[in-house]
This record gives C-alpha cells, structure tokens and sequence, in this order.
C-alpha cells in the first residue's frame, strides 16, 4: 500500500517559513531601519537627511553625562539580575519542597510579576514618600521611629531604592524558570546521594546546580535584555532626575529623542545598547556552554 504522506527533504523549511516571516517584518526589518536611522542626519520634526558616519554616535558618547548614565546601567543591570537570580533561586528551592500552603505560597510570590510595572512603580514612590508615604506611618505608629524619614534624601539613595524595586519585581520571573527546572530532576539523584551520605551542599553542587543550569542561563540571558531596556520603574520614580543622575540607557535616550528632540543621538544610543546586549548575552551563553560541555 502506498503511503499517502510524501515527505519532502523541504518540508522544515516550509513548516518554519512564517515563523521567518514574522521575524524578518517585525524584527529584522525595523532593527535594519534603525541602523540606516542611526547614520543618517533627523531634524526635530524626524525628517531623514543625508548620510553622516559616525556623527551619531560620537555626539551621543561625548556627552557629559554618558558615563554617569553607562555606569547607572551597569550598577542597575548587574545588581537586579544578580540579586534577583540569587533571591529566586533560594525561593525556588524553598517552593521546590512539599510543605503546608506551598500552592498559597506560588500564588503569592507571582503576584508583583502580574502586576504592571507602572503601577508597581507608583505604589513603591507613594510608600517611600516622606510626607505621607506608608513606610513612615508604619513606622511611627510602632515607634520604631519618632520622627518621619527623608527615604529620597539624595540621588543616590533614589537610585538604589529603584535598583530594590527592580529585583522586586523580578524575582517571581527567576523563581519560576528556576522552579520548572527544579521539577524535572528526577529524585533518585537525590535518593542516591542521601545512600552515599552527601550533605545539601554536595546536593546542591553536584546535582541541583548542573541539572538546572539550563533554567538558569535561560532566565539570566532574558533578565539581562528585560532589566536593561527596562524604563517604567525608572521613569516612574525619578524620570532620571536630577540632571540624569538617576537615568540608565533606556530612560536617557527617550528623554534625548522626545524631551531634548536629538533623535539622532538618541538612535544611535539605541544601537548601541542593542550591541551592548548582543555581546552580553553571547559572552554569558559562551561561558555557559562551556561549562556544559566540560561536565
């Protein structure tokens, strides 16, 4: 009997022929016109022009507040991914375990990552308000202190409250990739090694980490891309002021293209943090699988 089903050696090909579609008209494409945008001379009314070079670029990166702004982006990136994956993976471990209430738990430990980040963002800067903000009325009303506390005293100190609100807001993200990945493991690893008399760090080196490594580098690389083009929370809170102390990349460029109507600098940043987050994520993939490979 002939089978009805011929199979063609570019069959794959045709099943993922929309998926490439997609990518190119609503991914490829635009980053091309960026690029082509970053290059090129726009006026204020976002006419393009003529080709520059790097006329772009060197306007955006010999501005004075650049490095404030580049290194705000690393303090943010580096401590909300790191804290945060940290945090989650402690609360996955814990969420991993049979114990009383752990369905109530999983339930309430992904509430602030349902929750918009613009909404998160108002109710943390009414809470650290000085004036009447929570976090003073609670604190005065159980005496722990007498008089109301300046929680945005200076810059920095904004800046680092928006740096807790991100891994806040992040944590949920991290526990259940971790988590998922928890699940997989198979617990005869475990049951040998308790036969074997391991301890819970020779478990959680030897057997929990390698095995879900791969949950992790998925929720890093993604943490890395949402946390640096992250702009509510920011915005929200301080909207980079004063004069920029408080902005990272992504707040700094749309304030450049709409406030101070530079939208060639402001493109030409953009490239640049895409870049930025291209060799980010592939040096942290590299790593990685390297570390696969080697176990």
């Amino acid at each position: 009997m002939n089978n009805i089903f011929v199979r063609h050696k570019w069959d794959p090909y045709l099943w993922i022929l929309p998926s490439v579609l997609l990518m190119l008209i609503f991914v490829i494409f635009p980053i091309g016109i960026v690029f082509r945008l970053a290059f090129s001379d726009i006026s204020r009314a976002g006419v393009v022009g003529e080709f520059i070079g790097l006329g772009n670029f060197i306007s955006a990166v010999s501005a004075p507040v650049f490095p404030t702004v580049l290194m705000n982006t690393l303090i943010w990136v580096v401590s909300v991914v790191g804290l945060s994956t940290l945090i989650g993976f402690t609360a996955a471990m814990v969420l991993n375990q049979p114990f009383f209430g752990r369905k109530i738990a999983r339930s309430i430990i992904v509430f602030p990552w349902a929750a918009s980040l613009v909404i998160q963002a108002s109710v943390w800067n009414y809470i650290i308000k000085m004036e009447y903000g929570n976090l003073n009325n609670i604190l005065l009303n159980f005496g722990v202190i007498k008089n109301a506390i300046n929680w945005r005293a200076t810059y920095q100190i904004e800046f680092i409250w928006e740096c807790a609100i991100g891994i806040i807001v992040t944590i949920p993200f991290v526990t259940f990739t971790v988590l998922s990945g928890l699940q997989s493991i198979d617990s005869s690893y475990y049951e040998a090694a308790t036969v074997d008399g391991a301890s819970f760090g020779q478990k959680l080196f030897n057997i929990t980490l390698p095995l879900v490594r791969p949950s992790l580098t998925v929720s890093t690389v993604l943490n890395i891309i949402y946390v640096f083009n992250s702009f509510p929370i920011i915005y929200t809170i301080t909207k980079g002021a004063p004069a920029n102390k408080t902005d990272t990349m992504v707040t700094y460029l749309y304030m450049l293209a709409f406030y101070d109507q530079k939208k060639g600098p402001a493109t030409a940043l953009s490239v640049i943090g895409f870049l930025i987050l291209c060799l980010a994520s592939s040096i942290y993939m590299i790593v990685t699988m390297r570390k696969e490979e080697a176990l």
